[in-house]
């Protein structure tokens, strides 16, 4: 792979969307062949397994069918898009990647972590961000800034601590990939961080 993929994590409503666009608007701008992208989605297969996932009408859904559409989304992106674009040396900003999986229904619902893993090497083809930004907001500020909800925002303030729980405790693991970001309340000043970040492996 000769290009670079930087991915944003954190739990719900703390800034990814907005801090992950503001990135590729300046690597953009900054004359980087760049490609913008969010998880689930970002192929039209992808885009349908997302609708599913995230409609609160589906209630009955089992932890294993939610783990299995998340991985086959992943799956589709990875092969139709991020893995041509890394080797056409491409920069890939992508909202939300395998780690959420790991956190969201590895360390929040409970299911094996170490098998998670195995099926996301297989389902990323081995392929690995460059660098991870954990965007870090107090839990309750994020969710309360959410007005309708969707089927995995509606779970339990407990499930989410659970997940923003995961997220520190990867970060622990894998320092040199994951930085955590504390939000500032101005969003360029945060994205300042970002991008010197984002400078060292460029």
């Amino acid at each position: 792979m000769k290009g670079k993929f930087i991915t944003f994590e954190g739990s719900e409503s703390c800034g990814k969307s907005t801090q992950s666009k503001l990135l590729y608007e300046y690597l953009k701008a900054s004359g980087y062949d760049v490609i913008f992208l969010r998880e689930p989605g970002g192929t039209r297969i992808s885009e349908n397994i997302r609708k599913m996932l995230l409609d609160p009408d589906n209630k009955s859904m089992s932890c294993q069918t939610e783990l299995f559409l998340y991985m086959a989304s992943r799956s589709q992106t990875v092969k139709e898009v991020i893995k041509p674009a890394l080797g056409q040396g491409k920069i890939v900003v992508c909202d939300r990647f395998l780690d959420s999986t790991v956190v969201y229904q590895g360390y929040g619902l409970g299911m094996d972590i170490e098998f998670i893993k195995v099926l996301g090497d297989f389902v990323t083809e081995g392929i690995k961000p460059d660098l991870t930004i954990l965007l870090d907001l107090p839990l309750k500020n994020a969710l309360k800034g959410i007005r309708q909800k969707d089927r995995i925002e509606k779970r339990a303030f407990a499930y989410h601590k659970r997940v923003k729980g995961g997220y520190l405790e990867m970060a622990r693991q894998e320092p040199e990939r994951i930085k955590v970001v504390r939000l500032e309340k101005d969003k360029m000043e945060t994205q300042g961080k970002i991008r010197a970040l984002v400078g060292k492996i460029l």
